[in-house]
């Protein structure tokens, strides 16, 4: 009977959906249905009295026409029987295959299916290609598990080609998209030939496994030979009383365990628990029987149970910022807002702290005192205080821990931080996170990602753990010199908290309050047995050191402190004077931080204020000009950013030229019909060449120093300027200001020109010392730069 005399083709069918394997026709299959949609389908179809279209699922439960196979088989449901358990067993035997043609509905699936047809073949190629299948399928039925003797008659005796192929690849189970592969293919020749070749790819990996088994078998009859032996042995030495040890540990092992489980997530419990079993049952000799013991103690070295339990208290944490730190106050008070919104949250019982969330990282010049303000903390909080050091980092493992099947695995850097706290909830100092690296070996920035995110870290996975750890009760605190190194995704996850340079008053007081004192009990001097007077302190400070923080400044103070113990003991006397006279035979060598303005007024020359991550800096930009075209030369390793900003420049003050702005000396005219900037070569130079310089804040500078050739007017030596400059002769706003400006004052510079966004949104963060000593003047245009900075 043909299927066409049952219904006709193309038909509208319920479709029912097969997880486990593709279906061929003229197969009987048990189908369990247990999900409302294919209980659906077969509803239908039983009511309808149609055919039922078996169309296999791309993925388990998938149940739409976007997750399932666009074919499979058309058949009748001989038999269906309700289940106990609530699930239907229905009898479905396929007739011929089938393909969706058009989707109709989704509740119930139904879809308009039109029938496969195979295209014929020549009987003596199909004959001659049935003989080769045939073939190397009786090889791999003698050294393989897939054909039962009746089976391998069935095979043999048939001359139904395409019903022997649907046949095999039911018979070796193939992956799906394989066996969907197979199934749409309408030549019966390329389905023969392409058999023929799987079937091969089986005989050689049958082959293989079937060589490895025999390898391991013999291996494991050896290994076998040995435990029992040893085991024989282990029993002896027991009923002696001579070997206890292991017993002893395993049963400490389970103590500590016990000891720790209410205080565990129940996942850590099971992996340990099932390591010691593991390792009770493995014998000491086994090579495997080390890794897991050590992988036993470094488990139960996390201090699940151990968490600090000091309550909360701002009045602590600012108490502790004000009496370790001079100045600072915005970091401080932020710091302060940060532990006021937790310690709010905790006395109101408020679940959901998102307040709270907030991972801090404080940003600067080094030696400013980043690492200081998070020990503060957590001295503020009995905290333990550990610090990871990002800096060059790439390898993701060192943060996530190795799997244990690699030799020499270990946890990674926040569980070993954690063991060596002896604490669950420990402050932990992410040291120089803009200095990450990325290889080959991963990303570690992705799994900060991870361990930073509020909403992930409750669950990290530790590698070498193998269960989750909570890192929500854990204090990050990040430090970085420069952010914009820092990855995007990662920075959205911090709150950042700006610690500038400090000022030369600044650093005096921290010096006196803070370094000295700190460096004598280190040394082990009294207060009476060393005098350096102020005058000599704020020498140090300009003289020998060259920083944005106080890192040299407190080696320079340590290494007056080893001088004067020396002198102490060889010479006996009882008390060492540092003056600024005796300076010299305490410290050698005189590093000038900033060079100070000489106030002579030149052409061409203008001090520029520039930004570096150790702090502000003064850079003179010198301009001259040579007979020639109209070309322009930069000198001084220049980065893009500023080369562009020296073109702008240059048109700037062409157009300025141009309108009459700027006058030209008549001497300066070499031919009246051609422009006075394309009878000359300008050469711009930035002094101190091997240093690498750029950013946006040198425009004005530039367009000065050009303007000053040109007209041949000289610069006041007392005006330092920053400010980029756009082709329309605007001053636009800049970053850095409060390092440029300090810079600037150590200078003595006596007038910094800055741009007037910068001077409405940021004046109120540089400290009074430099407002007090210098005339900030805020400029809109280039016109008014000119103004100030060019000699009458």
């Amino acid at each position: 009977m043909q299927i066409e005399d049952i219904q006709k083709y193309p038909a509208d069918l319920p479709v029912l959906v097969e997880d486990e394997l593709f279906l061929y026709p003229f197969m009987i299959t048990p189908i369990f249905i247990n999900d409302s949609e294919n209980m659906k389908a077969l509803d239908l179809a039983i009511k309808k009295d149609s055919m039922l279209f078996v169309a296999p699922s791309k993925f388990e439960n998938g149940r739409t026409f976007d997750e399932i196979y666009d074919c499979g088989v058309v058949g009748t449901i001989m038999r269906k029987v309700p289940l106990p358990d609530g699930r239907v067993k229905i009898l479905f035997q396929g007739y011929a295959k089938a393909r969706i043609i058009k989707p109709i509905s989704n509740k119930p699936l139904e879809a308009t299916v039109n029938l496969i047809e195979e295209e014929p073949l020549d009987n003596t190629k199909k004959e001659a290609l049935l003989d080769v299948l045939k073939e190397k399928i009786k090889v791999l039925a003698n050294i393989s598990h897939y054909f039962s003797p009746d089976l391998l008659r069935t095979i043999d005796e048939g001359m139904d080609a395409s019903r022997i192929c649907d046949l095999v690849l039911n018979i070796i189970r193939i992956k799906k998209q394989d066996a969907y592969n197979f199934f749409i293919l309408t030549s019966l020749e390329e389905k023969l030939l392409k058999l023929i070749d799987l079937i091969a790819q089986e005989i050689e990996a049958n082959k293989i496994q079937k060589e490895i088994k025999n390898k391991v078998h013999s291996r494991i009859d050896k290994v076998n030979k040995e435990y029992f032996l040893k085991e024989q042995l282990r029993q002896i030495q027991k009923e002696l009383g001579s070997d206890t040890q292991k017993e002893d540990e395993i049963k400490d092992y389970y103590k500590k365990l016990e000891s720790k489980k209410k205080f565990m997530h129940e996942d850590a419990y099971k992996e340990i628990k099932k390591q010691i079993e593991k390792f009770d049952r493995i014998h000491q000799d086994n090579s495997e029987a080390s890794m897991i013991q050590t992988y036993i103690e470094t488990a139960l070295d996390v201090p699940f149970e151990k968490v600090a339990k000091k309550k909360l208290d701002i009045k602590e944490v600012s108490k502790y910022l004000n009496n370790d730190h001079y100045a600072l106050n915005k970091p401080k008070e932020r710091i302060e807002e940060y532990f006021a919104v937790r310690e709010l949250l905790e006395k109101r019982a408020i679940a959901d702290k998102d307040g709270a969330k907030v991972i801090l990282c404080l940003y600067g010049p080094p030696g400013v005192g980043k690492t200081s303000l998070a020990n503060s903390v957590a001295k503020a909080l009995k905290r333990e205080l550990i610090r990871i050091a990002l800096g060059g980092l790439e390898d993701v493992n060192e943060l996530r821990g190795h799997r244990r099947t690699y030799i020499g695995a270990m946890p990674g850097r926040i569980t070993q931080g954690l063991i060596e706290a002896k604490q669950i909830n420990p402050v932990i100092v992410l040291d120089e996170i803009d200095k990450l690296n990325r290889s080959f070996r991963g990303d570690p920035s992705a799994v900060l990602l991870e361990i930073l995110d509020p909403e992930q870290n409750s669950k990290f996975r530790d590698y070498y753990l193998n269960f989750n750890l909570d890192l929500s009760k854990i204090i990050f605190i990040a430090t970085a010199n420069d952010i914009s190194n820092i990855p995007a995704p990662l920075r959205d996850r911090m709150e950042f908290i700006e610690l500038s340079s400090y000022t030369p008053n600044e650093k005096f007081h921290i010096a006196k309050k803070y370094l000295i004192p700190d460096e004598l009990k280190k040394h082990g001097l009294k207060a009476s047995e060393l005098n350096i007077n102020d005058e000599t302190i704020e020498l140090i400070i300009s003289e020998y050191t060259r920083e944005s923080g106080v890192r040299n400044l407190r080696r320079k103070v340590a290494e007056i402190c080893r001088k004067s113990a020396k002198k102490l003991l060889l010479e006996n006397i009882k008390k060492v004077n540092i003056n600024t006279k005796n300076l010299g035979e305490f410290l050698d060598k005189k590093v000038f931080e900033i060079e100070k303005n000489d106030g002579e007024n030149r052409i061409g020359q203008v001090n520029g204020l520039a930004w570096t991550s150790v702090g502000g800096d003064v850079l003179k930009v010198e301009a001259i000009k040579i007979k020639g075209k109209g070309n322009l030369t930069l000198t001084g390793s220049l980065g893009d950013v500023m080369k562009e900003s020296a073109k702008i420049a240059f048109s700037v003050i062409k157009v300025l030229i141009d309108q009459g702005k700027i006058k030209i000396p008549k001497k300066f005219i070499l031919d009246p019909k051609v422009n006075v900037y394309d009878s000359y070569d300008l050469h711009i130079h930035v002094p101190d060449g091997a240093t690498p310089k750029d950013g946006p804040s040198a425009g004005i500078t530039i367009s000065t120093a050009i303007a000053s050739v040109f007209s041949d007017k000289k610069v006041c030596a007392d005006v330092a300027m920053t400010g980029e400059i756009d082709l329309a002769g605007n001053v636009l706003p800049i970053g850095g200001l409060k390092e440029k400006l300090i810079a600037a004052y150590k200078a003595d510079i006596k007038i910094a020109l800055i741009p007037k966004k910068n001077y409405k949104r940021d004046l109120k963060d540089i400290p009074d010392e430099v407002k007090d000593n210098m005339k900030i003047i805020p400029v809109e245009s280039f016109d008014e730069v000119l103004k100030y900075a060019l000699v009458k």
